[in-house]
């Protein structure tokens, strides 16, 4: 069987890494316009780099929860592909073998001029450090005002879907929040999270409002 999860921020959350954006549009304290868009990088690449570090940092301090595990659990018996808006590697943690980052990851970095070329990384990031082809490294993450480049391969692994589950996702952001329309109406279909009921999603979702670590234990596969 084929099990696509599309997972968002609300997932993350859980093993305590801030949503993407609190209830007054910043995310911690920025603007994310000033942190999470290519603007942003040209008008202060300093505070852009500076923002990720902490970000990148705080990836030592947190581990998978209870919902990374079972996913990552069900390879043993299916084949699984998650699907995720968030640029930490907490399914890589837990042990998920297949994972798209569609925004992109804090575990790499890319040259600003050769999209292509880009390192591993798990250090702080500085103005100075440069890609073998002289350009500046920036973080590898996908912002606002750019191409999401793993786009189509999600639209792929969501199309042969037997079960779609949608976990932790507020589904605001877009093109991501449109993958859900491309799984067939045979696919069996969860959206976990705890505000769900009041989404726009299609009559064909069986709604769990609840938290990832609580709901996930509600799909029944």
């Amino acid at each position: 069987m084929n099990i696509v999860v599309l997972s968002g921020a609300g997932m993350s959350a859980e093993s305590g890494i801030s949503t993407f954006r609190d209830q007054n549009g910043l995310w911690e304290n920025h603007d994310i316009m000033d942190v999470a868009s290519i603007e942003g990088w040209y008008k202060n690449p300093a505070l852009v780099l500076e923002f990720y570090n902490k970000r990148r940092a705080q990836l030592f301090e947190v581990k998978p929860n209870n919902a990374h595990l079972k996913i990552a659990s069900w390879q043993e018996s299916h084949h699984v592909v998650v699907v995720t808006q968030n640029v930490d590697d907490l399914h890589e943690r837990a042990g998920s073998q297949d994972v798209i980052h569609l925004h992109g990851t804090l575990r790499s970095v890319r040259s600003t001029f050769s999209s292509h070329i880009n390192y591993y990384w798990d250090k702080d990031l500085h103005i100075g450090d440069k890609a073998e082809d002289g350009h500046q490294l920036r973080p590898d993450i996908v912002w606002f005002g750019e191409d999401v480049p793993m786009i189509e391969p999600a639209i792929e692994v969501i199309s042969n879907a037997d079960v779609l589950i949608v976990i932790g996702t507020s589904l605001q952001v877009y093109p991501a929040a449109g993958l859900l329309h491309y799984a067939h109406k045979a696919t069996l279909k969860y959206i976990i999270d705890p505000n769900c009921g009041n989404y726009n999603v299609p009559n064909d979702f069986v709604k769990i409002e609840s938290t990832a670590v609580l709901g996930i234990d509600k799909v029944v596969l």
